[in-house]
């Protein structure tokens, strides 16, 4: 997909670009965590481009996993920060 998809983890963190970077080259359980999370999130965007059709209990679900999978991922950013710091 050429065009830019919104809530990509490097536009919510761009300051932290780097420390993704290194967390996902050494840790498992995020690298985990963020391809889920990309792969959630490019769903959501070709549903909301109308490139691909669900139903909006799907959309909503899909949503819900998404909020999930950020809500752990900043989490991890977080605590690395305050390890880096």
């Amino acid at each position: 997909m050429s065009q830019h998809t919104p809530n990509e983890l490097t536009a919510i963190f761009k300051r932290d670009r780097d420390l993704l970077t290194r967390l996902k080259a050494k840790d498992a359980h995020y690298a985990r965590l963020a391809d889920q999370y990309h792969e959630v999130n490019r769903e959501v965007h070709r549903i909301e481009a109308e490139t691909e059709a669900a139903s909006d209990e799907r959309t909503e679900t899909l949503k819900k996993q998404r909020l999930a999978l950020l809500d752990e991922i900043t989490g991890i950013v977080t605590k690395a920060r305050g390890v880096t710091a």
